[in-house]
């Protein structure tokens, strides 16, 4: 009996141990907070997280095909597709000097998939009148090219060869030569800062974009013509165009055997950009992105690099910020032609 009851106890004892064991393991130890240094950075998640873009990419050019704005915009498309991972299709939306192409980018859904690719020519429209937008209605994203080699150019047939020797001729027969531009475009301020600079008066004559400024000189329509060196270096090479100068600061190492307008006594410099922008409330991560991938290739792409420098342009990148400055402050120099223009579009 007393043997019994000893076995009895010890399995008691067992029992007891085994539940105060059971129940040690089930209970759930109390919840610890996060260490603050392991919390997420919610800022830098969002930007690393934005997924853009998923299709392709429209790129408005309001300019026609075959010009230097087309052109640039295609070298840097093809660089573009690279780097993100997507289409970049340029759309050409001409018309009204680049205000219709500037318009539908401006009315576009603002997801990113809609961008402008223009030039001076937005910040002349506004000034003319013809838009009442401008930059500072889009978001910018990026200055990706600068354009030094704005020429006057003639036919080879002509009987000056400088500058100097136009000027004379001009002198002695005011308003005779004919100064082919697109009314209210870049080309039209040239011209507008060289009658100012040489003291002479052109017969300037709105002939249309690049494309038909070319044709009109090789028709022998047109006696001068304001350009990218690019776009008629072909007709440079085969002697059937010769260039008077260039509107450079300094004279350019790509193209060394042309004078500066500076050199030949004429302070006219002019400086072609081409700019980026999306429509107004494009979300910002967006415009970063988009701009870092510009930043990417204007800067590291060695192939866009030759693309461009075969061109005759200088890749260069702004990021938004500066890029803004600069265009504020052509925008002011711009404003100093406004009532020369005015004027001749009255007449």
């Amino acid at each position: 009996m007393k043997k019994s009851m000893k076995i009895l106890s010890v399995m008691l004892v067992l029992v007891l141990s085994m539940s105060v064991v059971f129940t040690a393991c089930t209970t759930k130890p109390a919840e610890q907070p996060p260490k603050q240094d392991e919390a997420p950075n919610q800022d830098q998640a969002g930007k690393d997280d934005v997924k853009y873009p998923t299709k392709p990419i429209q790129v408005v050019v309001p300019a026609g095909a075959g010009g230097d704005t087309d052109f640039n915009a295609r070298i840097l498309g093809k660089a573009l597709e690279k780097e993100i991972g997507q289409p970049v299709v340029i759309v050409n939306v001409n018309g009204a000097g680049g205000s219709l192409g500037s318009k539908k980018v401006k009315d576009s859904d603002p997801d990113g998939y809609n961008v402008l690719f223009f030039h001076p020519g937005m910040l002349l429209n506004k000034m003319l009148g013809l838009t009442e937008f401008t930059f500072s209605d889009l978001e910018v994203a990026a200055i990706a090219v600068l354009d030094d080699t704005n020429v006057f150019v003639v036919n080879a047939e002509a009987p000056y060869n400088n500058l100097q020797e136009f000027v004379e001729a001009a002198k002695k027969e005011p308003k005779k030569y004919k100064f082919a531009t697109e009314v209210g475009s870049f080309t039209h301020l040239q011209s507008l800062a060289f009658e100012k600079a040489a003291g002479v008066e052109l017969n300037i004559v709105d002939v249309g974009g690049a494309a038909q400024k070319t044709a009109a000189l090789l028709g022998k329509q047109i006696d001068v013509i304001g350009t990218q060196y690019g776009l008629i270096k072909d007709h440079i090479t085969s002697g059937k165009f010769k260039v008077l100068g260039v509107m450079s600061e300094e004279k350019n190492p790509l193209m060394p055997e042309v004078p500066t307008f500076k050199e030949q006594g004429y302070d006219v410099a002019f400086t072609k950009y081409f700019f980026y922008a999306f429509p107004k409330g494009t979300p910002k991560e967006i415009v970063e992105k988009f701009s870092k991938a510009v930043e990417n290739v204007v800067k590291n792409d060695t192939e866009y690099q030759q693309a461009a420098k075969n061109f005759l342009v200088s890749p260069t990148y702004m990021a938004p910020e500066e890029a803004i400055n600069y265009l504020k402050d052509k925008e002011a120099f711009y404003d100093t032609f406004k009532e020369t223009i005015m004027a001749e579009k009255k007449q």
